[in-house]
């Protein structure tokens, strides 16, 4: 594991992706294409502002997320809406386009939107994660009904979540599909998170999922962090 320090956020964002595009170029090299999954929020926007300019070969990447809440690819609240209008522009714009939620169908009946991605489930290769206050990543919330499913789960794949803290519910990876990533970067930010951040990287427990992943990914998982917000 490796930690980054960063005076802003405008700093992490392009360190960020830098990083992301070194590894995208990598796994590219490897097998001649990239599976790329990110995290949705306003976080991500400014180093998706710094990856669509990227010298990628954008064309062999798949872009699709870690997580998304059940709502139409056009809802306010649709994370995959936020990453076509941030992310896939420029020269990413000619990037692949995987939505977890793919019409209102599936956003009324998520379960749908399972039998899709997970037959075949296409296992991303390089992951970005956000974290929340409460230790939550992807969509494993430490209150969720699903989160030890999402836990013990051995086969890699997306499952469907109901935070009890946040809006909708969820689609969302599960904990075997992170940890199986090449390559994973958690972004940080901000003195609340930075310090529920130091509780997760002491000890792993399911009231932080975070932790978890931190404690069990095999690779090891790249800590860009900023005191600002």
């Amino acid at each position: 594991m490796r930690q980054f320090e960063h005076a802003t956020v405008m700093d992490q964002a392009e360190s960020l992706a830098m990083s992301i595009g070194h590894a995208l170029e990598l796994v590219i090299k490897a097998k001649g294409w990239a599976v790329l999954a990110v995290s949705g929020g306003k976080s991500p926007l400014p180093m998706f502002e710094r990856l669509r300019y990227r010298p990628i070969r954008w064309d062999a990447v798949t872009v699709t997320l870690v997580d998304e809440r059940a709502v139409p690819p056009d809802h306010a609240d649709s994370n995959g809406a936020m990453v076509r209008n941030h992310l896939l522009r420029e020269g990413a714009g000619v990037a692949g386009w995987a939505p977890l939620i793919l019409d209102e169908a599936e956003a009324a009946d998520p379960q749908r939107a399972l039998q899709r991605l997970n037959a075949p489930f296409h296992q991303p290769d390089v992951l970005v994660l956000g974290m929340g206050e409460d230790g939550h990543t992807a969509s494993l919330f430490p209150e969720s009904p699903e989160l030890q499913a999402a836990l013990s789960e051995p086969q890699p794949g997306y499952m469907v979540a109901h935070p009890g803290t946040a809006p909708h519910a969820r689609v969302t990876l599960n904990l075997a599909a992170l940890l199986a990533a090449e390559r994973t970067f958690l972004a940080v930010s901000g003195d609340k998170k930075n310090a529920v951040l130091e509780r997760a990287l002491a000890a792993p427990t399911p009231a932080l999922p975070v932790s978890v992943v931190l404690a069990r990914h095999r690779r090891g998982v790249d800590i860009f962090r900023t005191e600002n917000t």
